[in-house]
């Protein structure tokens, strides 16, 4: 099967980047309403196994050919489910495997790693997190640092936070 999805998995890079995300969103929007709605802990679940799905496709070449490979039948994407799901360490839940099901069935696996940057994003708005990344040509004295968090604290958008870490 892993054989099968080396043959020929050939990507565009950033052909149809905006349709990606978008088609990306629309799944990461349903799974995540699909996990809250069972219960918080349920959503907190799926996340980490999706994280554990993310990482393991990133660093497992076999299973990003797998995925990124848009020759294979529908019939050796299903038999290549199981492998996703054995990379997140443990049994996954239903919702997990719906989630890869359905991107499967409609040909849609290249989108996973959107789908599931997508559904952190949710899950981090519906917690009330912001990430805020700070890029400087060189490394910030300690007094610099300390303002940027000072700053950071009182900013409306943390004020609004259900919490901070810095």
């Amino acid at each position: 099967m892993f054989a099968a999805s080396a043959r020929s998995a050939v990507l565009s890079a950033g052909l149809g980047r905006r349709a990606a995300s978008t088609i990306a969103q629309k799944y990461s929007s349903a799974v995540f309403s699909a996990a809250l709605k069972k219960s918080p802990q349920v959503l907190n679940k799926v996340q980490t196994e999706l994280n554990a799905i993310h990482s393991a496709v990133k660093s497992t070449p076999e299973l990003d050919t797998f995925i990124h490979n848009p020759t294979l039948s529908s019939n050796d994407r299903a038999a290549g489910l199981p492998a996703i799901y054995a990379a997140a360490g443990k049994e996954v839940s239903d919702i997990t495997k719906n989630l890869f099901v359905v991107l499967s069935e409609n040909g849609r696996l290249v989108e996973a790693q959107g789908v599931i940057e997508g559904f952190n994003e949710l899950v981090a708005k519906y917690k009330g997190e912001l990430d805020v990344t700070i890029t400087s040509a060189a490394p910030l004295p300690r007094d610099i640092q300390t303002r940027l968090e000072t700053l950071l604290k009182q900013s409306q958008a943390a004020q609004q936070a259900k919490s901070l870490k810095i």
